[in-house]
């Protein structure tokens, strides 16, 4: 098992909120959200450096809050869905970086990925 696990997916309607976590062994300079629907290429979602500053997908904006913490052994990563929809659904995966300073929504900056965790959302 890698160093990230996320929890908190699951079915709901459109409209529902759902809250994603995702525990983390050790800290982070840099985290995030992607998902992946079928189909579709991974798509970066939401993003927290240390600072706490955040970055957001359009597609997101305004509907989705990322947030972080730090206690004991490592981080732990948030993300509160509101106003889902059903483009929504996809597997959302965490992702984390231990160099850069600054996150952002590109894959390639994360070394560190979780298993991921299914959102569904029904019309």
């Amino acid at each position: 098992q890698g160093p990230l696990m996320e929890t908190g997916g699951g079915a709901v309607q459109a409209g529902g909120s759902l809250r994603l976590s995702c525990t983390a062994s050790g800290s982070f300079t840099a985290m995030a959200w992607f998902r992946q629907a079928p189909g579709k290429e991974r798509e970066g979602v939401a993003a927290i450096d240390r600072t706490l500053t955040t970055t957001y997908s359009d597609s997101v904006k305004g509907r989705f809050t990322i947030s972080a913490d730090s206690a004991g052994a490592g981080d732990t990563l948030y993300l509160q869905m509101s106003s889902l929809k059903p483009e929504d659904t996809a597997m959302y995966y965490c992702a984390a970086d231990r160099w850069e300073h600054t996150a952002t929504l590109t894959a390639s900056q994360y070394p560190f990925w979780g298993r991921g965790t299914q959102v569904t959302v029904s019309s």
